[in-house]
This record gives C-alpha cells, structure tokens and sequence, in this order.
C-alpha cells in the first residue's frame, strides 16, 4: 500500500519542490441571464469560453481567484471549467454568496418582494456573477462574513430629505457578493488568501449607495488586516492570523481614476500588512478607458518574484473571451 501514499502525497504537493507560488486573480464575466445556463455553454464549449480557459492556462497560476462567475449548488459549472483550462485544480472553494440571494425584503421599497433589487447583493439568481478559488494546494479551513451589516463599515446613502435611502438600512448586508478568508496549506505551512468582490460605484443616483457600500467592503479589508475580530457567518470570532496572507481581489476602485470613492483603497494600498505593488491598468471599459481595479497585494513579508498583467499588444485571445476584465498574477517565493 506504500505506492497510494505516495501517490496521494504526489496529488496534494504537486508543487512541493518547486520555489515559487503563482496566484492571480481574473473577472472572467460569465455571467448569464438565469441558473444552469452558464453551465451548457460550458457544455457547448463556447467561444468565450474557450479563450477564457486558455488565457488561465496560459498563466497557469497555482492559485486562482474567478469573479464574475456564476455558482450553482453542487458546482458543476465549476468542475466543468475547471477540466477546460486542462490544469484541473483538485482543491476549489466556492460557495454561494449575497449576490441573487433574497433577502426577504423590500429593499427598494417599491412595495413588492424578491425583485432583483431586493437581493442582499445584485444578481438574477442565486450564485449570479459569484466567486471561486481554485487551489493546487489543499485548503485547510474557509471563513465567510456574508452576513456582516453594512452599518458598522459606513455611513449610509441619504436621501434628497436627508433620511436613509434605504427603510432597512440596519439590516443591510456589507457583501455584495462574499468576503473569504481561506486557509491553504502550503508545503511549508499556511497561506490566508482574502478574497473580495465589492459592487461597482456606479449604477445608482445622487445619494451613491454603490459608491458607498463600494468603500465600504473595502474598509472591511482594512480592519480585518489590521487584526480587527469579526464574527463569521458560522457564528464564530474571527480575525486573520499573523501568518503570510495575499489578498485577491476584484475591488471595483481605481486608487486615482473613476467613480469609487478613493479614501478606504489609498488606505489599503499602503496597509503596513501588504506590500506595494506595480500600477498597473486591469480592465478597459468603453466610457473610462483603462483603470485599476483588479489586485493581486501580497503580504508584506513575502518576496515578490515577478508580477504581470495578461494584456500582449494583439491577442485575439482578449477579443474572443468577451470580458473586459484582464488576468493579474504575481510569483512569490513560497514562505518558509
């Protein structure tokens, strides 16, 4: 029986030898119009779809973020992309999060229930534009805060009269899609990534409730790095450990361009807890033109090898994946 320990050993350290650890994190906008069809497009092999999974393949990180990716239950979607990229990642973390989930109220006090509006974070469906890590590395332990109230992150959106723009605003959830703190067991020892997918700062009207809830989710970062304790959504009190962490994230906010409010990212950029990290354009929309707003910040302690956008100046990769979203990586040295 000796050779299946050794094979199982092979599987969860496939990298052991290896010096450095590639972690990137990408937008891959595959996002569709209701459940289970993100999933036979996947079947179907789609044109998108297939140059997204080449792009991954390309950078061939060794732990992944996917934002802007519609989850279901059992995650088939998942598996299915996953088998896809041909990297087939054996460990993923991907449960459902805010965005879709109905909340039960009426939140745009419109005077009906379950509108796309009255979900604790915008989607059509449950899982909608949601999140998942994908590991070579086996994933040792997983905190969500979904359930956190947006109330103790910022001050609210306000009406012309000056009242709260929103009637349940003490129940508001903060996540607009999920906050992660994930564990990953490296050959010599953990690795939290913090995981993040914050709401556009746009889309909305003068009283800037995406702008605000915007900073918000990002001055939850800032306090959970700081060592701030949060109960999670298992009902436990938590705060990040003073082990290397790298955070992962879609946050929405340029540090200087756009519409986010710049105060809590100029914050998080300088964290004493990550390291400072190359400027550098992620995504290019019609009507900004290019900006910052995906990351890939490492723990200050760790060595940075190398790090990269995957933009090449002609790809016909980029125009087929449909997204316009680029992948960010960076290479550490693996934490001794």
């Amino acid at each position: 029986m000796k050779w299946l320990w050794l094979l199982a050993a092979l599987i969860a350290w496939p990298l052991a030898a290896q010096e450095r650890l590639r972690l990137a994190t990408y937008n891959v906008g595959l996002g569709r119009d209701g459940p289970g069809l993100l999933l036979k497009d996947i079947l179907d092999q789609d044109d998108d779809i297939l140059a997204l999974a080449k792009i991954i393949a390309s950078i061939n990180p060794d732990i992944l973020l996917l934002t802007g990716f519609d989850n279901d239950y059992e995650a088939q979607a998942l598996s299915h992309f996953n088998a896809l990229t041909g990297l087939g990642y054996p460990f993923i973390y991907a449960p459902l999060g805010n965005g879709g989930r109905q909340s039960g109220l009426d939140i745009n006090n419109n005077g009906r229930l379950r509108d796309w509006n009255d979900a604790w974070g915008f989607g059509r469906f449950e899982g909608s534009g949601g999140m998942a890590l994908l590991s070579r590395y086996p994933i040792a332990s997983a905190r969500q805060f979904d359930n956190l109230e947006w109330q103790d992150f910022g001050p609210p959106p306000l009406a012309e009269n000056g009242a709260p723009f929103f009637p349940n605003w003490p129940v508001l959830r903060l996540a607009s899609h999920s906050l992660w703190d994930v564990e990953i067991t490296l050959p010599r020892g953990p690795l939290h990534i913090l995981a993040a997918h914050p709401t556009p700062p746009v889309f909305d009207g003068e009283e800037d409730a995406n702008g605000l809830r915007n900073q918000a989710e990002i001055t939850y970062l800032n306090r959970y790095l700081s060592g701030e304790a949060f109960t999670d959504d298992a009902g436990a009190n938590a705060s990040l450990p003073p082990t290397p962490v790298v955070l992962l994230a879609d946050l929405n906010a340029d540090p200087t361009r756009g519409d986010s409010r710049k105060q809590a990212l100029q914050q998080l950029l300088a964290h004493p807890r990550l390291q400072p990290m190359p400027a550098r354009d992620t995504v290019e929309w019609q009507a900004t033109g290019p900006l910052q707003v995906d990351y890939v910040l490492p723990d200050a302690g760790l060595e940075v090898l190398e790090s990269g956008v995957y933009w090449p100046a002609d790809s016909a990769l980029l125009g087929a994946a449909g997204t316009a979203h680029r992948l960010i990586w960076a290479d550490i040295a693996l934490p001794e």
